[in-house]
């Protein structure tokens, strides 16, 4: 006679740990409330916490969710995407930008473009903020449109690996 035991099988929900893929809806809401973000109304997001997908403090909240967790919680201004940083608001020679894009491009204050990172791998972004009237230069804000301010964070962890 043997006294084996067949293995048991856990039933408590995977937690989100560091590292871990997880399988989520998310909305993420400016002072006010307007999404800036809002996977609820598609498809859920799959992301590998850690690779810069979501900020650091988000991601040290979602720390310890057990799957199929619902909740919102708020960060204060500046801990999502930092402080605003003066130094990031930058007039751009309309030289080089007709060497990096297009030469008949028209920029308008609002407008958002996308710039290659030095190594030529990715990409960041850049709100015009005002326009020389002679054309010679743009000025560029390169923060985060979130950046200094409280941000909104309602999450559902459908899965976690």
């Amino acid at each position: 006679m043997s006294n084996l035991q067949p293995p048991t099988v856990s039933t408590a929900p995977l937690v989100v740990e560091p590292g871990s893929f997880l399988t989520l809806h998310y909305r993420m809401a400016a002072p006010g409330g307007a999404s800036i973000i809002n996977t609820f109304e598609g498809k859920p997001a799959t992301l590998s916490l850690g690779n810069g997908q979501l900020s650091p403090a988000i991601e040290h909240r979602l720390l310890g969710m057990p799957e199929g967790t619902r909740t919102t919680f708020q960060l204060a201004a500046g801990e999502a995407f930092g402080e605003r940083n003066p130094e990031l608001v930058q007039w751009v020679a309309r030289k080089l930008l007709n060497e990096l894009g297009d030469l008949d491009e028209r920029y308008s204050v609002g407008d958002v473009v996308q710039f290659p990172t030095p190594d030529g791998m990715g990409q960041y972004a850049g709100a015009v903020q005002q326009v020389k009237e002679d054309g010679t230069a743009v000025q560029f804000d390169f923060n985060h449109p979130l950046a200094g301010q409280p941000v909104e964070f309602e999450v559902h962890v459908i899965g976690v690996l």
